[in-house]
C-alpha cells in the first residue's frame, strides 16, 4: 500500500560536494528524510541503504549525517512545548572539514 509522505528542506550551506540541508518531515513515514533525499539525487552522508553508488562517508563519521535539532509536541496537559538540542561534535567535525 502506498502511502502519503510530504518533507520540505531549506538549503542552509553549500559545499563541494556536499549540501547542509533542513528538512521538515509533515508526515511521519519510515525513513521518510532519507528515501525523499535520495530520491532527489542528494542522499543523506554515511547512508548505506538509499546512497547505492552515490554513498559517502568522510573519514571520522561512523554514522547518518542526521540531527533532530528541534522537536514540537504536546504535553498530556495540552501545552506545546520545543526541545531544541545543538549540532553534537561529530557532525561539526565533518562541517569545519569541509571545503
Amino acid at each position: 500500500k502506498i502511502r502519503e509522505a510530504v518533507t520540505g528542506y531549506k538549503v542552509l550551506k553549500r559545499f563541494d560536494g556536499f549540501t547542509l540541508a533542513e528538512a521538515s518531515p509533515k508526515t511521519g513515514r519510515t525513513h521518510q528524510i532519507r528515501s525523499h533525499f535520495a530520491a532527489i539525487g542528494h542522499p543523506v552522508v554515511c547512508d548505506k541503504l538509499y546512497a547505492g553508488k552515490r554513498f559517502v562517508c568522510p573519514a571520522g563519521l561512523s554514522r547518518q549525517f542526521l540531527h533532530a535539532f528541534s522537536l514540537e509536541l504536546t504535553l498530556p496537559s495540552g501545552t506545546r512545548t520545543r526541545l531544541e538540542a545543538e549540532l553534537p561534535g561529530d557532525l561539526e567535525k565533518v562541517l569545519q572539514n569541509l571545503p
